[in-house]
């Protein structure tokens, strides 16, 4: 056990809290700076088995802790002083919540005699989050008691399973000394048996799930949609023996691990959302019944077309949360596709095989146009995703940020086996925090890439603050578009004059000086085909930007064009 520290009555109690912590489970801890939170950055620097890694802006230390813990699948604690340095917090809470990600968020706090009385860094911190969190506590002012002590050390427990589902936030009040010097006050309690203290609690333990069997008949299509297994591997093949034993094609969404990690055996559908703007093959394709796994997908022409089917549909999640986004005539399981007891594997119908062999007909159509469009396309900011699929280095773990580098790679991602470990904040599918957490999920792994717009790595440039104590490598794609190209696709851009102030909003910014000011590396790379190539020499350490410079008007008439090409050749 590590040994605790006596030193004063906040010293003993952080000291139980990051002891705890460690117990449960917990290696790594982001601290942004502050006085209040003085005993929680002390006890949790000084414990050897938390990694506590400092991040000056609490927006960037809560995206960058998101990043952790999406990479490794675990709860990483938040610590912050009191005031609004929580509040910053709020835009990742949000996420993770919408996400599932596990986040501990502790905010420091003065004790109640301290508030509402003009006490200088003091808000009312009572449930910051609302109901973004799945467990909300406001912790005892420390005192040097063996009974509150077990009442601590029960709620971190507590906390922390239930952080597997979600960020939960304990509120956590300091009286003076805030630095660990000593005093008499928790002197007595140093004889105490701590070993035996941390070892006659029981961490809560889930129930065994027992599974679910389901039918085994029908025209059915799996829709798998956005993922992120800790073992994509074993999520893949979960996916595709289900599919298999039914003879049915699966719909896999760019942001789970199925395009990474192809089956020869299983018809995989990749070009939905082009084949499905064919009016003629929305018809053709209509099925029986649908399955979901996880999410809905990404896609708002996939989930336009299933709105307007009326088909049963059985949705699996292992989420607590209300996953029905469209109303459908849904039935929920709450289970991951790893626990589903698949039927035996027996005759498939005539009807089903041939359901099927349209679907992988329409998708080789649609890919051959695809395909033939991006290699022809050297300036097309929507090559890049589709050159990163097949050429980054087998279990890449790649960023995607949202609004359009996460639709390229919905629109135009191959199947491969090359296993890319895909990432992206699509709980609440917003640009904040994208540099922040893409530096999370690279710190400590294998070299990363992240894929951006302009905006998105506008919108957190404070990431860079966290370069020195960065360790990994990190490769960021930039595609400046000179604003947010997604607009472009709504209605609103044949407004052009107040298009481009209000929506598309471009910013004059250089990044090449941009990144000179926090040390990183910048590259003007002339156009997608070129990035590409250098892109995947991916570099041991540090971080640095390819930046590919392009029109977001011309690409999203090459959209446009290309989506009717595709129409065109399904007849």
């Amino acid at each position: 056990m590590t040994p605790l520290d006596f030193r004063n009555t906040n010293a003993l109690w952080c000291s139980v809290l990051a002891e705890t912590l460690v117990r449960c489970g917990v290696t790594q801890a982001v601290i942004s700076p502050g006085s209040r939170s003085t005993p929680l950055t002390m006890a949790l620097a000084r414990h050897p088995g938390v990694e506590a890694v400092p991040v000056l802006d609490e927006r960037s230390a809560a995206f960058f802790a998101l990043g952790l813990a999406k990479q490794k699948g675990r709860p990483v604690v938040l610590v912050c002083t009191s005031g609004t340095a929580g509040a910053n917090y709020y835009p990742a809470v949000i996420e993770a919540h919408e996400s599932g990600v596990p986040l501990i968020v502790i905010t420091a706090d003065r004790p109640a005699e301290m508030r509402d009385c003009s006490s200088g860094q003091t808000i009312d911190q009572q449930k910051l989050f609302g109901g973004f969190v799945t467990f909300y506590h406001e912790l005892a002012v420390p005192q040097a008691d063996v009974t509150l002590l077990r009442y601590l050390r029960q709620t971190v427990v507590h906390a922390t399973d239930r952080a597997l589902r979600g960020p939960v936030h304990l509120n956590a009040p300091f009286r003076d000394p805030l630095p660990p010097i000593a005093d008499e006050t928790a002197k007595a309690l140093e004889s105490h048996d701590w070993e035996a203290f941390f070892t006659e609690f029981l961490a809560p333990k889930p129930e065994p799930f027992m599974g679910v069997t389901l039918p085994h008949k029908g025209r059915g299509i799996v829709i798998a949609g956005p993922a992120q297994s800790t073992d994509a591997e074993a999520w893949s093949e979960a996916v595709w023996r289900f599919a298999k034993q039914r003879g049915w094609p699966v719909l896999a969404d760019a942001l789970n691990p199925l395009r990474s990690h192809a089956s020869h055996e299983t018809t995989m559908i990749t070009a939905y959302d082009a084949i499905l703007r064919s009016g003629t093959m929305a018809e053709k394709l209509k099925p029986d019944f649908i399955v979901c796994v996880e999410n809905w997908p990404t896609s708002k022409v996939l989930r336009t077309w299933i709105d307007g089917l009326g088909v049963p549909v059985l949705l699996l999640t292992a989420s607590d949360r209300n996953g029905d986004a469209l109303h459908a005539p849904t039935r929920w399981v709450r289970c991951g596709i790893e626990d589903v007891l698949s039927a035996p594997a027996g005759d498939i119908a005539a009807d089903v095989r041939t359901y099927t062999a349209v679907w992988g007909a329409a998708e080789r159509a649609a890919r051959r146009v695809i395909d033939a469009s991006m290699a022809d396309a050297a300036a097309f900011e929507g090559r890049i995703v589709w050159e990163l699929a097949q050429k980054l280095p087998g279990g890449t773990p790649l960023f995607i940020a949202n609004s359009m580098p996460v639709r390229d790679a919905e629109y135009f991602w191959p199947a491969n086996d090359r296993e890319l470990r895909v990432f992206v904040n699509r709980g609440a599918n917003g640009i904040d925090g994208t540099l922040s957490t893409a530096m999370g999920v690279a710190h400590g792994n294998a070299p990363a890439v992240l894929l951006t717009g302009d905006l998105a790595l506008l919108h957190d440039a404070n990431g860079f603050l966290s370069v020195p104590r960065f360790n990994g490598s990190l490769t960021i794609v930039l595609v400046n578009n000179n604003g947010g190209g997604i607009f472009n696709h709504l209605p609103i851009a044949q407004f052009e004059q107040e298009f481009e102030k209000y929506w598309a909003t471009p910013q004059s910014v250089d990044f090449a000086r941009l990144c000179a000011a926090y040390g990183v590396s910048h590259t003007l790379v002339a156009d997608a085909a070129s990035l590409a190539e250098i892109a995947v020499k991916l570099p041991v350490r540090g971080v640095r930007v390819l930046e590919v410079c392009t029109d977001r008007n011309q690409d999203a008439a090459f959209r446009k064009k290309l989506f009717a090409d595709v129409a065109a050749a399904l007849g």
